[in-house]
């Protein structure tokens, strides 16, 4: 008799010990949720619905864009933040959210450390140097010898106080020693004329928007913002080619809240990654200048690390405040 209670005990605590594996193997068994915290038709929800279908069918579920804009992203940050971690709700973040923000408004709802998980870095969407035709520099080089001999006399364009585009000119002037007076307006989109007609003689945009213009012939790119030149636009040289180390990248990434568990993440990530990896994926990545990258959550939450400290060093260098 004891000896059955043994083995009637031994297999209770074996199918016990089985329970978290079957759970775990059963996710997912209802659609997420991706908290896109911009607005629909913007770059970021293009990324995500580009991102959704494919990554759905890897995860055997369907992903269910939510579009949460507003506050620069923080209402849909702060939603994802307080969700729970069941793996069925998901952010995509970018830099503006989580390296940015954070060191411009300290008084965000959340911590973007403390407060979620990295699953993976997903793509990023680079800058290019655009000045006018008739600009006397053809390099970026020219450029930044034609800006010191006259400080204070230039201008750039930026969309805005505290974006991408004004940490990204500024992070460049920091470098290249040059003293270039800020013009912000509201997207650069609306900069674009006023580059064209010579009356900002700098703008850093993003390829998609800005490389247009240049193939038209009605601006000049002299370099490209990440290390390497990018092969969204080969013929460009890389700007770090002429000052070591100047990157910048608007990079897309997936989170989740706080504690998710270790084999949702990783499966989350791998679904990401195999996604990243078909080619039919990559080439409408591509035509939305963005370069899809794949890594682990580690190496992901390295890479944001980094980025937020580099943001931050240049936002308190220069007294950069957001609109």
């Amino acid at each position: 008799m004891k000896r059955i209670n043994f083995l009637r005990a031994a297999a209770i605590v074996l199918c016990m010990a089985a329970m978290p594996t079957a759970f775990a193997q059963a996710y997912p068994s209802k659609p997420i949720r991706l908290i896109v915290p911009f607005p629909a038709g913007g770059a970021t929800d293009l990324f995500a619905r580009t991102l959704s279908q494919k990554m759905g069918e890897k995860l055997g579920t369907t992903l269910v864009i939510d579009n949460k804009p507003g506050a620069g992203g923080a209402i849909g940050s702060d939603l994802a933040a307080k969700a729970p971690a069941d793996g069925y709700t998901l952010l995509l973040a970018t830099t503006s959210t989580h390296a940015i923000g954070p060191a411009i408004n300290a008084r965000l709802p959340y911590d973007t450390v403390r407060d979620f998980t990295p699953i993976a870095h997903v793509g990023d969407a680079p800058s290019v140097m655009l000045v006018p035709n008739s600009s006397p520099a053809k390099t970026v080089r020219e450029w930044i010898a034609y800006a010191q001999k006259n400080p204070g006399k230039l201008n750039y364009a930026s969309s805005g106080n505290g974006t991408i585009v004004q940490l990204t000119t500024e992070l460049f002037k920091s470098q290249a020693g040059v003293f270039v007076t800020h013009i912000p307006y509201k997207g650069t989109a609306l900069a674009i004329p006023d580059l064209i007609s010579g009356k900002i003689d700098v703008l850093f945009d993003s390829l998609p928007t800005g490389m247009p213009h240049v193939r038209d012939g009605r601006l000049r790119a002299l370099g490209v913002t990440t290390l390497k030149p990018s092969p969204l636009a080969p013929e460009l040289p890389a700007i770090a080619e002429v000052l070591p180390g100047f990157e910048s990248n608007t990079w897309f990434g997936l989170y989740g809240p706080k504690g998710l568990p270790a084999d949702m993440t990783a499966r989350i990530n791998k679904a990401a990654n195999e996604t990243l990896a078909d080619p039919e994926v990559r080439d409408k990545l591509s035509k939305l200048g963005i370069a899809p990258t794949i890594g682990t959550p580690t190496q992901f939450a390295s890479m944001a690390a980094q980025d937020a400290a580099k943001w931050k060093k240049i936002i308190t260098e220069r007294k950069i405040t957001g609109d």
